[in-house]
Parts: C-alpha cells; sequence; structure tokens
C-alpha cells in the first residue's frame, strides 16, 4: 500500500508520490470575484487532508482568469470517502458553492502508472 507523504502539504510544484496504483481525486473550478477567506479555507483544507489516513500529497494551480485544477492523492478509495464526510471539509465545500466557485467539477481515477521527465 503507498505511504503518504508527511513533508509540508503546501500547494506548490510537484506532489512527491509513491509508485502506482493509487488514486487521484481531480477538482476542476472557475473562481468566482469573491476571496473572503479563500486562500485561508485553501491552506487549511490542504492541512486537514494531509492529516487523514490514505492522503499522498497534492497539486494545485490555477491561471489569471480564474480556471483552476487541484489533484490531490489518496491511496484508496476509502480514504477518499472518508475524507469527504469530514465535517470541516463538509463546511468548505458549502461556503464554495455559496461564494467562491461558479463552477466546479470532480473526477475520481485510479492512477495505474505514471513517468515522469526533469531536465539536468
Amino acid at each position: 500500500m503507498p505511504q503518504p507523504n508527511r513533508e509540508s502539504p503546501v500547494m506548490s510544484g510537484f506532489a512527491k508520490l509513491p509508485s502506482p496504483p493509487y488514486y487521484v481525486v481531480c477538482f476542476s473550478s472557475v473562481r468566482t470575484e469573491v476571496s473572503n477567506g479563500y486562500d485561508d479555507m485553501a491552506e487549511a483544507m490542504v492541512t486537514l487532508a494531509s492529516q487523514q489516513p490514505g492522503f499522498l500529497g497534492v497539486e494545485s494551480a490555477r491561471d489569471a482568469t480564474g480556471f483552476g485544477i487541484t489533484n490531490s492523492y489518496w491511496s484508496d478509495e476509502d480514504s477518499i470517502r472518508a475524507w469527504k464526510k469530514v465535517v470541516d471539509h463538509l463546511a468548505a465545500q458549502n461556503q464554495g458553492r455559496a461564494e467562491w466557485y461558479s463552477r466546479y467539477e470532480v473526477r475520481v481515477a485510479k492512477v495505474e502508472r505514471s513517468y515522469s521527465f526533469a531536465k539536468g
């Protein structure tokens, strides 16, 4: 079973992930112009997710138009289901629908293989 990455959960750069298989939750979203605590909540959710069983890492990016993608990585589907039920996460989802997002889509997939390239 993949082991979690317990380093800083900051959403910057590539997540350090184990060899597959593992799962990815792809959260694609379009932000509204409302910022009212968004950055603090996003950071709090990454920190909280990193404390959950089965969490492996996270990667996130957003462009100037407000379109963003956050991929969170998990060891198994049960861990994803449990994260979806965490009370603080549910509250953040509700606030996101009410204030921060004009649209979002969530996709869950099993990662069977991965490969990479790095210059240098």
